[in-house]
């Protein structure tokens, strides 16, 4: 394997990653090629209408998403970024797509889940936060231990603005190099960092099963499955 760039511990490193490297531990991606989300349309189960429409349908849907959490665990590709990031100390920064909290368990420490939790939820009318493990999921649509108004996911539906987006925006000011992990380039904003980063003089390199749809703003890629290529191409970066 042969890569162009080797990171010194002054560079600043900005990593996005999406949906194929939770894929390689067993995460369902949910979206298919018709766009539904486990054969429901996003619309029912990723909207804030769908959620107004019928909670108990968008719980039931997230309560299996979360259940499903305790049967995986963080891949090779994890564990090559906590490497990565103990190296370059904090000049690293991760923003990721996903809400599986897989990084976090890997032990990533400066991670932008720009998409919510899992794990989580809040409260619709006083905006109370719990962890999905100190509330009652017996019910069909979980209510809040504070004003018993009904909770909903943690989740930045379709339509929602992403979390963190000044904080991504300042690191991919500070970047020298930006890299993209197991996205499809499809999905607005993310996939819109790529061509931020390029417009201000960042490195850009991607790893991922298949060609991204903003594959022209890629300098170095990668093709092949993240959990195998990252810890050769970080002790490539880093040696």
């Amino acid at each position: 394997m042969n890569t162009q760039f080797h990171f010194s511990k002054s560079d600043f490193i900005v990593v996005l990653t999406g949906a194929g490297i939770s894929a390689e531990s067993g995460i369902r991606t949910f979206r298919d090629n018709n766009g539904l989300w486990e054969n429901h349309p996003v619309d029912e189960v990723a909207t804030p209408e769908g959620f107004i429409t019928n909670p108990k349908l968008v719980w039931r849907f997230y309560k299996q998403r979360f259940f499903q959490l305790s049967e995986v665990s963080p891949n090779p590709g994890h564990y090559a970024l906590v490497k990565l990031e103990e190296y370059m100390g904090d000049n690293f920064c991760l923003i990721t797509q996903n809400v599986d909290g897989l990084h976090r368990s890997a032990g990533s420490k400066k991670i932008y889940e720009m998409h919510g939790q899992l794990e989580k939820a809040y409260c619709i009318n006083c905006h109370s936060h719990y962890s999905l493990s100190e509330i009652n999921l017996a019910p069909e649509i979980p209510k809040c231990l504070k004003c018993n108004a009904y909770l909903r996911p943690d989740i930045v539906w379709f339509g929602e603005e992403p979390y963190y987006l000044p904080q991504i925006d300042q690191a991919l000011r500070q970047a020298t190099h930006f890299i993209t992990i197991g996205t499809s380039g499809i999905v607005y904003p993310a996939a819109q960092f790529l061509m931020y980063a390029r417009s201000y003089g960042v490195q850009t390199i991607g790893i991922n099963l298949a060609e991204p749809d903003n594959r022209a703003f890629i300098k170095e890629f990668h093709q092949g499955k993240s959990g195998e290529l990252l810890p050769l191409l970080v002790d490539l970066w880093t040696k």
